[in-house]
Protein backbone atom coordinates (compact mmCIF):
# COMPACT_ATOMS: atom_id res chain seq x y z
CA UNK A 1 0.00 0.00 0.00
CA UNK A 2 1.48 3.33 -1.03
CA UNK A 3 1.98 5.65 1.94
CA UNK A 4 4.75 7.99 0.79
CA UNK A 5 5.66 10.06 -2.26
CA UNK A 6 9.09 11.65 -2.68
CA UNK A 7 9.28 14.51 -5.18
CA UNK A 8 12.64 14.74 -6.92
CA UNK A 9 11.98 18.46 -7.18
CA UNK A 10 15.02 18.93 -9.38
CA UNK A 11 17.92 16.88 -10.68
CA UNK A 12 20.10 19.97 -10.42
CA UNK A 13 22.50 20.13 -7.48
CA UNK A 14 25.33 22.45 -6.50
CA UNK A 15 27.24 19.37 -5.32
CA UNK A 16 28.46 16.41 -7.34
CA UNK A 17 28.72 13.76 -4.61
CA UNK A 18 30.55 10.51 -5.32
CA UNK A 19 27.75 8.41 -3.84
CA UNK A 20 24.75 10.10 -5.52
CA UNK A 21 22.10 7.58 -6.64
CA UNK A 22 20.80 10.00 -9.25
CA UNK A 23 24.07 11.27 -10.73
CA UNK A 24 22.99 14.85 -9.87
CA UNK A 25 25.23 17.84 -10.64
CA UNK A 26 25.02 21.52 -11.63
CA UNK A 27 24.62 20.30 -15.22
CA UNK A 28 21.70 17.94 -14.55
CA UNK A 29 18.41 18.91 -16.18
CA UNK A 30 14.81 18.62 -15.02
CA UNK A 31 12.81 20.63 -12.45
CA UNK A 32 9.16 20.30 -11.39
CA UNK A 33 6.63 22.99 -12.24
CA UNK A 34 3.93 23.95 -9.76
CA UNK A 35 1.25 22.53 -12.06
CA UNK A 36 3.05 19.16 -12.09
CA UNK A 37 3.31 19.15 -8.30
CA UNK A 38 -0.38 19.99 -7.93
CA UNK A 39 -1.32 17.25 -10.41
CA UNK A 40 0.53 14.57 -8.44
CA UNK A 41 -0.79 15.82 -5.07
CA UNK A 42 -4.38 15.77 -6.34
CA UNK A 43 -3.89 12.20 -7.52
CA UNK A 44 -2.23 11.24 -4.23
CA UNK A 45 -5.23 12.56 -2.34
CA UNK A 46 -7.48 10.44 -4.52
CA UNK A 47 -5.67 7.28 -3.44
CA UNK A 48 -6.56 7.88 0.24
CA UNK A 49 -3.52 5.90 1.46
CA UNK A 50 -0.69 8.42 1.08
CA UNK A 51 0.35 10.03 4.37
CA UNK A 52 3.78 11.55 3.71
CA UNK A 53 5.20 13.84 1.02
CA UNK A 54 8.90 14.62 0.73
CA UNK A 55 10.70 17.21 -1.36
CA UNK A 56 14.27 16.34 -2.28
CA UNK A 57 16.55 16.28 -5.30
CA UNK A 58 19.12 17.12 -6.40
CA UNK A 59 18.93 20.05 -4.06
CA UNK A 60 15.37 21.41 -3.57
CA UNK A 61 16.53 24.69 -1.98
CA UNK A 62 17.99 25.70 -5.36
CA UNK A 63 14.37 26.30 -6.42
CA UNK A 64 13.23 27.73 -3.11
CA UNK A 65 10.01 29.48 -4.27
CA UNK A 66 8.78 26.34 -6.06
CA UNK A 67 9.69 24.21 -3.06
CA UNK A 68 7.83 26.48 -0.63
CA UNK A 69 4.74 26.61 -2.83
CA UNK A 70 4.80 22.82 -3.23
CA UNK A 71 5.02 22.39 0.54
CA UNK A 72 2.10 24.78 1.01
CA UNK A 73 -0.01 22.73 -1.40
CA UNK A 74 0.95 19.44 0.28
CA UNK A 75 0.27 20.77 3.78
CA UNK A 76 -3.05 22.22 2.70
CA UNK A 77 -4.01 18.82 1.31
CA UNK A 78 -3.39 17.31 4.74
CA UNK A 79 -0.13 15.45 4.14
CA UNK A 80 2.82 15.25 6.52
CA UNK A 81 5.64 16.99 4.66
CA UNK A 82 9.39 16.57 4.85
CA UNK A 83 12.48 17.95 3.11
CA UNK A 84 15.92 16.52 2.37
CA UNK A 85 18.68 19.11 1.85
CA UNK A 86 22.46 19.38 1.66
CA UNK A 87 22.32 22.75 3.51
CA UNK A 88 24.53 24.63 1.06
CA UNK A 89 22.52 27.75 2.01
CA UNK A 90 23.37 27.53 5.73
CA UNK A 91 26.29 29.95 5.97
CA UNK A 92 25.42 31.20 9.46
CA UNK A 93 22.71 30.50 12.03
CA UNK A 94 21.00 33.90 11.83
CA UNK A 95 20.52 33.76 8.07
CA UNK A 96 19.59 30.07 8.19
CA UNK A 97 16.71 30.87 10.52
CA UNK A 98 15.37 33.23 7.83
CA UNK A 99 15.57 30.40 5.26
CA UNK A 100 13.77 27.99 7.59
CA UNK A 101 11.15 30.23 9.20
CA UNK A 102 8.56 29.68 6.41
CA UNK A 103 8.94 25.92 6.90
CA UNK A 104 8.30 26.26 10.62
CA UNK A 105 5.19 28.33 9.90
CA UNK A 106 3.91 25.63 7.53
CA UNK A 107 4.33 22.89 10.14
CA UNK A 108 7.07 20.82 8.51
CA UNK A 109 6.95 17.16 9.59
CA UNK A 110 10.63 16.31 8.98
CA UNK A 111 13.74 18.35 8.21
CA UNK A 112 16.43 15.92 6.99
CA UNK A 113 19.98 17.14 6.52
CA UNK A 114 22.80 15.34 4.68
CA UNK A 115 25.71 15.43 7.11
CA UNK A 116 28.63 13.23 6.11
CA UNK A 117 32.06 13.27 4.49
CA UNK A 118 30.54 13.09 1.01
CA UNK A 119 29.06 16.55 1.52
CA UNK A 120 31.37 18.36 3.93
CA UNK A 121 35.05 17.87 4.56
CA UNK A 122 35.77 17.74 8.27
CA UNK A 123 38.29 20.55 7.90
CA UNK A 124 35.72 22.93 6.45
CA UNK A 125 32.91 24.84 8.10
CA UNK A 126 30.05 22.36 8.28
CA UNK A 127 26.91 23.86 6.77
CA UNK A 128 24.85 20.88 7.92
CA UNK A 129 25.61 21.58 11.58
CA UNK A 130 24.70 25.24 11.09
CA UNK A 131 21.40 24.26 9.46
CA UNK A 132 20.60 21.85 12.29
CA UNK A 133 21.41 24.45 14.92
CA UNK A 134 19.05 26.90 13.23
CA UNK A 135 16.38 24.20 12.95
CA UNK A 136 16.72 23.44 16.67
CA UNK A 137 16.18 27.09 17.52
CA UNK A 138 12.96 26.96 15.48
CA UNK A 139 12.05 23.59 17.02
CA UNK A 140 11.83 21.89 13.66
CA UNK A 141 11.95 18.07 13.74
CA UNK A 142 15.52 17.25 12.62
CA UNK A 143 16.99 14.11 11.12
CA UNK A 144 20.64 13.76 10.17
CA UNK A 145 21.41 11.59 7.12
CA UNK A 146 24.91 10.17 7.29
CA UNK A 147 26.17 7.85 4.56
CA UNK A 148 29.41 6.38 5.82
CA UNK A 149 32.44 5.56 3.75
CA UNK A 150 32.87 1.82 3.08
CA UNK A 151 35.00 0.05 5.67
CA UNK A 152 36.75 -3.27 5.24
CA UNK A 153 36.60 -5.34 8.44
CA UNK A 154 37.92 -8.75 9.44
CA UNK A 155 35.10 -10.94 10.74
CA UNK A 156 36.92 -14.14 11.64
CA UNK A 157 39.82 -16.42 10.88
CA UNK A 158 38.77 -19.53 8.97
CA UNK A 159 39.79 -23.11 9.79
CA UNK A 160 42.49 -22.90 7.13
CA UNK A 161 43.95 -19.86 8.84
CA UNK A 162 42.80 -17.42 6.17
CA UNK A 163 41.39 -14.07 7.23
CA UNK A 164 37.75 -13.55 6.33
CA UNK A 165 37.05 -9.94 5.33
CA UNK A 166 33.75 -8.22 4.61
CA UNK A 167 32.64 -4.72 3.85
CA UNK A 168 30.25 -2.63 5.92
CA UNK A 169 28.63 0.63 4.87
CA UNK A 170 25.24 2.27 4.48
CA UNK A 171 26.44 3.17 0.99
CA UNK A 172 24.66 1.50 -1.94
CA UNK A 173 26.54 0.98 -5.19
CA UNK A 174 24.24 2.51 -7.76
CA UNK A 175 24.45 5.76 -9.67
CA UNK A 176 27.71 7.69 -9.53
CA UNK A 177 29.11 5.48 -6.75
CA UNK A 178 29.66 2.69 -9.27
CA UNK A 179 31.96 4.92 -11.31
CA UNK A 180 33.69 6.87 -8.54
CA UNK A 181 33.96 4.68 -5.44
CA UNK A 182 34.87 1.27 -6.83
CA UNK A 183 38.42 0.04 -6.29
CA UNK A 184 40.31 -3.23 -6.35
CA UNK A 185 40.28 -3.57 -2.56
CA UNK A 186 36.49 -3.86 -2.44
CA UNK A 187 35.14 -7.11 -1.03
CA UNK A 188 32.91 -8.69 -3.66
CA UNK A 189 30.42 -11.54 -3.80
CA UNK A 190 29.78 -14.12 -6.49
CA UNK A 191 27.04 -12.84 -8.80
CA UNK A 192 24.88 -15.93 -8.13
CA UNK A 193 24.64 -14.94 -4.45
CA UNK A 194 22.94 -11.64 -5.28
CA UNK A 195 19.53 -13.21 -5.69
CA UNK A 196 17.19 -10.80 -3.92
CA UNK A 197 16.36 -7.12 -3.69
CA UNK A 198 16.96 -6.15 -0.07
CA UNK A 199 16.25 -2.45 -0.10
CA UNK A 200 13.00 -1.68 -1.96
CA UNK A 201 9.41 -2.90 -1.53
CA UNK A 202 8.87 -4.20 -5.06
CA UNK A 203 5.65 -6.00 -4.22
CA UNK A 204 3.44 -3.47 -2.44
CA UNK A 205 5.33 -0.22 -3.11
CA UNK A 206 5.23 1.54 0.27
CA UNK A 207 6.77 4.65 -1.27
CA UNK A 208 7.67 5.93 -4.72
CA UNK A 209 9.76 8.76 -6.12
CA UNK A 210 8.43 11.00 -8.89
CA UNK A 211 10.54 13.15 -11.20
CA UNK A 212 9.93 16.18 -13.46
CA UNK A 213 9.86 13.98 -16.58
CA UNK A 214 6.82 12.07 -15.32
CA UNK A 215 8.62 8.97 -14.06
CA UNK A 216 7.19 7.11 -11.08
CA UNK A 217 10.17 5.28 -9.58
CA UNK A 218 10.02 2.21 -7.38
CA UNK A 219 13.82 2.58 -7.22
CA UNK A 220 15.86 5.42 -8.71
CA UNK A 221 15.96 4.86 -12.47
CA UNK A 222 13.38 2.04 -12.39
CA UNK A 223 9.97 3.34 -13.46
CA UNK A 224 6.51 1.78 -13.11
CA UNK A 225 4.77 4.39 -15.26
CA UNK A 226 4.64 8.01 -16.39
CA UNK A 227 2.12 10.32 -14.70
CA UNK A 228 2.28 12.74 -17.66
CA UNK A 229 0.79 10.00 -19.84
CA UNK A 230 -1.39 8.09 -17.36
CA UNK A 231 -2.84 9.48 -14.14
CA UNK A 232 -0.70 8.87 -11.08
CA UNK A 233 -3.52 7.22 -9.15
CA UNK A 234 -4.17 4.80 -12.03
CA UNK A 235 -0.47 3.87 -12.20
CA UNK A 236 -0.52 2.98 -8.51
CA UNK A 237 -3.88 1.18 -8.56
CA UNK A 238 -2.98 -0.84 -11.66
CA UNK A 239 0.53 -1.71 -10.52
CA UNK A 240 1.22 -5.35 -11.23
CA UNK A 241 4.82 -6.22 -10.39
CA UNK A 242 4.74 -9.65 -12.02
CA UNK A 243 3.95 -8.16 -15.44
CA UNK A 244 6.79 -5.63 -15.31
CA UNK A 245 9.78 -6.77 -17.42
CA UNK A 246 12.37 -5.64 -14.87
CA UNK A 247 10.58 -6.02 -11.54
CA UNK A 248 9.26 -9.53 -12.18
CA UNK A 249 12.75 -11.07 -12.54
CA UNK A 250 13.94 -9.10 -9.49
CA UNK A 251 11.11 -10.58 -7.44
CA UNK A 252 11.85 -14.08 -8.69
CA UNK A 253 15.57 -14.09 -8.06
CA UNK A 254 16.96 -10.61 -7.59
CA UNK A 255 19.68 -9.15 -9.84
CA UNK A 256 20.92 -12.68 -10.57
CA UNK A 257 17.62 -13.54 -12.24
CA UNK A 258 17.68 -10.28 -14.21
CA UNK A 259 21.07 -11.25 -15.63
CA UNK A 260 19.82 -14.72 -16.53
CA UNK A 261 16.50 -13.55 -17.96
CA UNK A 262 18.10 -11.27 -20.54
CA UNK A 263 21.40 -13.10 -21.01
CA UNK A 264 23.45 -10.04 -20.03
CA UNK A 265 27.23 -10.20 -20.25
CA UNK A 266 28.62 -9.77 -16.76
CA UNK A 267 31.58 -10.10 -14.44
CA UNK A 268 31.75 -12.82 -11.80
CA UNK A 269 31.74 -10.67 -8.65
CA UNK A 270 30.02 -7.50 -7.38
CA UNK A 271 30.05 -5.46 -4.18
CA UNK A 272 26.33 -5.80 -3.43
CA UNK A 273 22.89 -6.38 -4.95
CA UNK A 274 22.55 -2.74 -6.00
CA UNK A 275 25.85 -2.88 -7.86
CA UNK A 276 24.79 -5.82 -10.03
CA UNK A 277 21.21 -4.57 -10.49
CA UNK A 278 22.33 -1.09 -11.52
CA UNK A 279 24.77 -2.37 -14.14
CA UNK A 280 22.21 -4.88 -15.46
CA UNK A 281 19.57 -2.17 -15.82
CA UNK A 282 22.07 0.16 -17.46
CA UNK A 283 22.67 -2.59 -20.01
CA UNK A 284 18.91 -2.80 -20.71
CA UNK A 285 18.11 0.91 -21.15
CA UNK A 286 17.81 0.77 -24.93
CA UNK A 287 15.61 -2.33 -24.72
CA UNK A 288 13.23 -0.90 -22.11
CA UNK A 289 13.41 2.93 -22.36
CA UNK A 290 9.91 3.36 -20.89
CA UNK A 291 10.95 1.56 -17.70
CA UNK A 292 14.59 2.59 -17.32
CA UNK A 293 15.70 6.20 -17.25
CA UNK A 294 16.21 9.02 -17.62
CA UNK A 295 19.63 8.24 -19.02
CA UNK A 296 21.32 10.89 -16.87
CA UNK A 297 20.50 8.79 -13.79
CA UNK A 298 22.75 6.13 -15.29
CA UNK A 299 25.54 8.60 -16.05
CA UNK A 300 24.76 8.59 -19.79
Amino acid sequence: MLTGIHFLLTYSCNFECDHCFLYCSPRSEGTFTISQIKKVLDEAKRLETVKEIYFEGGEPFLFYPIMIEGIKLACKAGFNVGIVTNSYWATNVQDSIIWLKPLKDLGLFDFSVSNDDFHFDSTEKNNAKIAMEAAKKLRLPIYSICIDQPQIIMNEITDSGDKNFSQESSLRYRGRAVDTLMNKSMCKKEWQELNECKYEDLESLGRVHVDPFGNVFICQGLSIGNYLQVSFSKIIKDYEPHSHPIIEPLLEGGPTKLIEEYNINHEEKYVDECHLCYLARKNLIEKFPEFLGPKQVYGL
